[in-house]
């Protein structure tokens, strides 16, 4: 299971959050220059706060789930505790204030651009592919979690899930 954690880690959030943006950042010729402090307090923040929900996240797929993020190993319970008893993709969340810190921290117009582009393509991502699969894969007991937990825009009170969902 360790090694399927290392795989799904280095394809996923580090394309995202370092091959992609370094990729980038060197084919433009990007210079570092000293950002606002209170920026790069904010995008240390953001970043402590994108770890730390994403080591949460991650361990609730592996404990609770039985999986890893990875489409080639998804969680074979579906987990609806921690994080997930506010907002329906907490781990998204995670690597999106990540992206967000980067381009603080890194003071780069374009590490927020892929910001946008990764936003925008989970937009599209998350309702068409990934929540129709999960409908097939956990049935009424996804569908019962989708009704009360938003999918973006964290409820303010944790949602208690009733007993149909393991």
């Amino acid at each position: 299971m360790k090694r399927e954690w290392i795989r799904t880690v280095v394809i996923l959030p580090m394309n995202v959050l370092v091959f992609i943006p370094a990729i980038v950042l060197w084919f433009t010729g990007y210079k570092w220059t000293v950002n606002r402090p209170e920026l790069l307090i904010l995008g240390g923040v953001l970043l402590a706060g994108g770890l730390f929900l994403a080591g949460w996240t991650m361990r609730l797929f592996a404990v609770k789930g039985q999986g890893t993020a990875a489409p080639w190993n998804p969680p074979k319970k579906l987990v609806v505790s921690g994080p997930y008893c506010f907002v329906r993709n907490p781990m998204i969340t995670s690597v999106l204030t990540m992206q967000i810190a980067e381009a603080l921290l890194l003071n780069s117009s374009w590490c927020f651009g892929l910001f946008l582009l990764f936003w925008l393509g989970n937009m599209v991502y998350f309702p068409f592919f990934e929540e129709k699969d999960l409908e097939k894969r956990f049935g009424e007991s996804y569908l019962e979690y989708k009704r009360h937990v938003p999918r973006w825009i964290p409820r303010l009170t944790a949602w208690k899930q009733p007993d149909i969902i393991p």
